[in-house]
């Protein structure tokens, strides 16, 4: 693969023009079909095989009127102090507010009048009116929002305290600022790493090109493929920050090249071979993390996982020849800027002094060398690892303690920021209705072939009413054919308590006997048991999805490195910093450990799909930098270095490099901490914390630890296995045999002829 890979280097560097002119006809072609495309709506939600959706299913068949999985909106209504809501000017304001509510837009289907559904609280201080749309909330336009809102704010003029809940205003969140944030930050430490505004630009270019094509590509596809307005996000994100590391090595070796004295196409050719080696597998590994997510069969789940997956190989194909296309128009510029740039690493007298060591092992005065961070640090891994190893485990199993408590759910309006309209909706609900009135169930009751459908819909609803935590049980509707009816259940506790939760199961559980005495199945459906089947769903899927993930990266790096050992450690290393990262969410989320700090208002449990969200995002970029970093130390061990003398050429050569692409990593990441919805906020977190331990402690510790107490064993591979496995070449021995062929070559072509 590396000689494969050095002629294409060289190729894209000799033909920069049309490598370049190709690039811009794609996202040239990618932006006019985006442009041309029609407006995709957004995919529905669905969840295959869970009992609620088989509910919704059924309704959308045999009451398709009632909209049981359309958006809703909950209005609330609260009187001035000394007030009351059933007051003749308040009852008057409420009523127009309906009718408006009714008007406003073509995708309303019902709009409740509280005093027609009694909805009003006992006190008469509270009242809300349930709205029903025909779509669900991801079809919703910003018009049908904009009329919600407007019709409030009209109703808040009267003196009244109105608030919106439910899900009818969940748009996505805005992330355009984060993102701003994120390059700018990049740049900065592409800057400060490179000393050179040529050679830290070349990435954030190439990544924008490579992310402008994958998301535009999406955009154009959206509507043929039922995409979606959110599969572009997870490709955004992800698109972003390996196009920024894939060419921040292929840049880095470049220089490298350059300075151990090659001239310039050869240095490309030798980059692309070598560290574009790494990024063809280290893109693997993310592609399968990504393509992966379809164990869970959750569609939207699975598109967002492709299309991400897809940017990925756009930002490889980009790393492998755009780059030394590019590198071929910078010329040396890439180089750091002048001798007085010592801020920028020191500029042409450092690169001269590595050179020098690079060639000999000595200083150019004859001195010892000075020694760069990576260098000390890996000596001083190598002189004390069990210490070292010892202190990273411990570390991070104290930061992983809190996974023991994990609670899984779906975040809900409680758990929104107190200034929000949806949380102050959600409060005025509990106080004067009771928590479970912010989350009812929906009991979908089948009643086909029943001999006496009513009586039988009476008889169920009987029996739910004497379960525990059940607060109130309506009458059951029928639709026209009497086949099937809805019963509303209000639970005693929050939507997302495990109260609320044991209510859905007990009520699933007497599905059995309420079968035995009326001949009618049941099914709980709502926003609320939803939540708990997409979790449960989830739940059951992570292993399966980590042994699917897992195990196939574990061959592919057992070809990469030709060892079992070192891709057995990389495995056992991500899953720490998995488990420390999660332990840290599960302290600041559900615990409230500085929860001030990163601006938690509301604890609860943390988002169901957390841990499958993190083992797909951290794993590919925890390889990423696994196979940046230990495909040098196998580099130099391959060419005859001791172990622990490979350990720190490894370091020296890529500690630097990987520290940075971390940094813009969680910088990236960190930057939606900022963000309103906890769920973004919770997202941010989790994979800034998940980088810094993968990066610094498992990757920077642990793995050097751990190969220098191996030694020569770390790289050991049975011999039938051996001959077994295809050479993939990616430590370059290749080009380094076909350098000294064509040394030699040379050198016969300049004996001197004997007369």
């Amino acid at each position: 693969m590396a000689t494969f890979l050095y002629k294409l280097g060289k190729l894209a560097f000799r033909r920069r023009h049309f490598v370049a002119l190709i690039w811009v006809a794609l996202l040239t072609l990618a932006g006019v079909g985006a442009a041309s495309a029609p407006t995709a709506a957004s995919s529905s939600f669905s969840i295959p095989g869970t009992e609620a959706q088989k509910a919704f299913d059924l309704l959308e068949k045999r009451a398709p009127d009632a909209s049981a999985d359309g958006a809703s909106a909950r209005v609330v209504f609260k009187a001035p102090d000394g007030q009351k809501v059933t007051d003749k000017a308040n009852k008057a304001e409420i009523d127009k507010t309906v009718a408006a509510l009714k008007s406003g837009s073509d995708q309303v289907a019902r709009a409740d009048n509280p005093f027609e559904t009694k909805t009003v609280s006992k006190d008469g201080s509270t009242a809300y009116a349930s709205v029903s749309y025909k779509v669900t909330s991801m079809e919703l336009t910003d018009d049908d929002r904009d009329a919600l809102e407007k019709t409030t704010d009209d109703a808040r003029k009267s003196g009244l305290t109105v608030e919106v809940g439910g899900d009818a205003l969940q748009a996505m969140p805005e992330t355009g600022a984060t993102e701003v944030i994120g390059i700018a930050i990049a740049a900065v430490v592409l800057i400060i790493t490179f000393g050179s505004l040529i050679a830290a630009g070349l990435p954030l270019l190439t990544a924008l090109i490579g992310v402008g094509i994958g998301v535009s590509s999406i955009t154009a596809l959206a509507n043929a493929l039922d995409l979606g307005t959110t599969t572009s996000t997870l490709a955004m994100m992800i698109g972003l920050a390996v196009g920024i590391d894939y060419a921040l090595f292929i840049v880095s070796r470049y220089r490298g090249e350059l300075a151990d004295g090659r001239d310039r196409e050869e240095a490309a050719g030798r980059a692309v071979g070598t560290a574009g080696s790494a990024v063809v597998f280290a893109g693997l590994t993310v592609v399968i993390a990504l393509v992966g997510l379809a164990v869970v069969n959750i569609p939207m789940l699975t598109k967002m996982g492709f299309a991400a997956a897809g940017t990925v190989v756009i930002a490889v194909l980009i790393a492998l020849t755009l780059i030394p296309a590019l590198l071929g128009y910078a010329g040396k510029r890439v180089m750091p800027m002048g001798e007085k740039s010592r801020l920028f690493g020191g500029g042409k007298k450092k690169a001269a002094a590595e050179k020098a060591v690079a060639e000999n092992g000595i200083a150019q005065n004859g001195a010892e060398p000075k020694q760069n961070m990576g260098t000390r640090w890996a000596r001083f891994v190598v002189r004390r690892p069990i210490a070292v190893l010892l202190v990273g485990i411990v570390g991070l199993g104290a930061a992983a303690l809190p996974v023991s408590q994990l609670e899984l759910g779906l975040p809900d309006d409680g758990a929104q920021p107190t200034s929000t309209t949806q949380r102050k909706a959600y409060d005025l609900v509990s106080e004067g209705f009771g928590p479970g009135f912010n989350g009812p169930l929906m009991v979908v009751n089948d009643l086909k072939g029943v001999g006496d459908p009513k009586a039988a819909a009476a008889k169920i609803r009987t029996t739910i009413a004497k379960l525990d935590d059940v607060l109130t049980v309506a009458p059951p509707v029928l639709n026209k054919e009497k086949d099937t009816a809805i019963i509303s259940v209000v639970p005693s506790s929050k939507p997302s308590g495990l109260e609320t939760e044991d209510l859905v199961h007990s009520i699933r559980d007497t599905g059995a006997q309420i079968k035995s005495d009326t001949g009618a199945d049941i099914m709980v459906t709502g926003t609320t048991a939803m939540n708990i089947d997409v979790s449960q769903k989830l739940n059951d899927a992570l292993l399966p999805y980590l042994a699917l993930v897992v195990g196939l990266a574990f061959l592919l790096l057992i070809v990469v490195f030709r060892s079992i050992l070192v891709p057995l450690k990389a495995a056992l290393g991500f899953l720490l910093s998995v488990l420390a990262a999660l332990g840290a969410v599960v302290a600041v989320f559900q615990w409230g450990w500085l929860g001030s700090l990163f601006g938690v208002e509301q604890t609860g449990p943390i988002m169901s799909m957390m841990p499958i969200f993190m083992v797909g995002v951290v794993f590919g970029l925890a390889m990423d930098y696994e196979v940046f970093l230990v495909t040098r130390m196998r580099e130099a061990y391959v060419h005859g270095e001791r172990p622990g003398q490979a350990i720190v050429t490894g370091f020296r050569h890529g500690a630097r490099v990987v520290s940075a692409a971390a940094v813009i990593m969680i910088a990236v990441f960190a930057g939606f901490i900022g963000s309103s919805e906890q769920m973004v906020k919770m997202i941010g977190f989790g994979l800034a914390i998940a980088v810094f331990f993968d990066a610094f402690v498992v990757r920077m510790a642990l793995v050097p630890a751990v190969l220098a107490l191996l030694g020569k064993k770390a790289w050991w591979l049975p011999k039938w296995l051996d001959r077994a496995l295809p050479n993939v070449d990616v430590e370059g021995e290749g080009l380094r045999t076909e350098a000294e062929k064509d040394a030699r070559s040379a050198e016969t072509e300049r004996e001197p002829a004997r007369v």
